[in-house]
């Protein structure tokens, strides 16, 4: 019984280590997987084209390669050698053969990754051009197009949303983390402070209003926005980088200024 305890202890406390890497590692593998299958297969069969157009020459075939490519395609030429002279010399066949070398390399080979290469490349260019006021002029009519199209203009600003949050310089600050009591009195949940109240609800006489952003756990990049007067707020010792990790640990990692009892009311405003 006690073997088995420590195994199941040693097992937990392998997967606590390892765990972190291994999903850090899948998670940048599907990333580039998503990529290699949907945008650099395409990159990569453009390169092809691209060599098949410019150079005559690449790759070089012999007549083994010709030969057993019009076979391949119909095993009949087999008894009849002289036709299947004729055929090899057909230019189509020679395209045909450089094609099937070139998607070898650059589609299913070590060229692949190429096209991931390519496609980085392309991403850190378009973010010039659109640092740039012309680009920006250029993106402006462009979002105003697809704004105004009848299908696009339900789906396109809730993405360029939710994108413009995750990559844009402006990241959203927190000053400092708070207990409130919601959804009800009696119930305390921990908030970050984001700013002052909305201007409408602030003018209300003899309240100074606050906005709580109220993450979800373990998700805390998600949750609801709050507006509560200041004075029903409760300052707490706690680090924005702490408040994160008690959320995603969903209260396992809490850190001393939060009592098993409850709330420590210090620094009350």
């Amino acid at each position: 019984m006690y073997t088995a305890k420590q195994f199941r202890s040693y097992f937990f406390r392998g997967m606590a280590a390892l765990l972190p890497t291994i999903l850090t590692i899948w998670l940048f593998v599907a990333c580039y997987n998503f990529v290699q299958n949907n945008i650099s297969t395409h990159i990569n069969q453009g390169l092809v084209q691209m060599f098949l157009f410019a150079n005559d020459g690449y790759p070089a075939v012999n007549d083994e390669e010709l030969r057993s490519y019009v076979i391949s395609h119909d095993q009949s030429w087999l008894n009849r050698p002289d036709g299947l002279r004729q055929e090899i010399a057909r230019p189509d066949v020679r395209r045909g053969v450089r094609q099937a070398k070139l998607e070898t390399f650059w589609v299913q080979g070590v060229g692949s990754g190429a096209g991931f290469v390519i496609a980085l490349v392309g991403v850190c260019f378009m973010g010039v051009v659109l640092a740039s006021v012309a680009g920006k002029a250029l993106w402006v009519i462009i979002e105003s197009v697809l704004i105004k199209t009848p299908v696009l203009k339900s789906v396109y600003p809730h993405i360029k949303q939710m994108t413009d949050f995750v990559f844009s310089d402006q990241k959203l600050s927190f000053s400092r983390v708070v207990g409130v009591q919601y959804p009800r009195k009696g119930l305390w949940s921990v908030g970050m402070v984001t700013g002052a109240g909305l201007r409408r609800i602030g003018e209300v006489p003899g309240e100074e209003m606050l906005t709580v952003f109220m993450p979800a756990s373990p998700t805390p990049f998600t949750g609801y926005i709050i507006v509560v007067p200041r004075e029903e707020t409760v300052d707490l010792e706690m680090s924005i980088e702490q408040a994160v990790r008690f959320f995603i640990s969903g209260g396992v990692l809490s850190p001393d200024s939060i009592a098993s009892g409850g709330i420590v009311e210090k620094n009350r405003v």
